[in-house]
């Protein structure tokens, strides 16, 4: 996906703030479910974070676009998974490398969900 820092996504130092990195982090991550989970899997399961790690190594402006990329490096743990997410800018350096933790929960009872390989498996591809 890529992403243009808008006037409301500057901070006071000029340039794109903390929070809406973790913003784009989060919509890749949707994009990434809803396009790759069987229709019946999304309507079970919802994800939330529970953890962040996030490395800055530079930074956008009003108007500057980056590209996004997200991966799952390895395989859940109970009812977790990593995603890892980098941003490059145009001319394809690493600004922010980002690793989430998102825990599976069971949309009707609010519980947490074991990771079976049938949610698995379209992201180990």
């Amino acid at each position: 996906m890529t992403f243009t820092a808008g006037a409301d996504d500057i901070d006071e130092l000029g340039h794109v703030n903390n929070a809406v990195w973790v913003r784009w982090m989060e919509r890749i991550a949707v994009a990434h479910w809803e396009c790759d989970a069987a229709p019946a899997l999304r309507d079970r399961y919802i994800w939330v974070v529970t953890r962040h790690e996030i490395d800055y190594r530079g930074n956008v402006t009003l108007g500057e676009t980056v590209s996004a990329e997200t991966f799952i490096p390895e395989g859940p743990t109970g009812a977790r998974f990593d995603r890892c997410t980098t941003f490059r800018n145009a001319q394809g350096r690493v600004l922010v490398d980002a690793r989430t933790t998102w825990a599976l929960i069971n949309r009707a009872s609010g519980r947490l969900a074991r990771v079976t390989a049938e949610i698995a498996a379209p992201f180990l591809a």
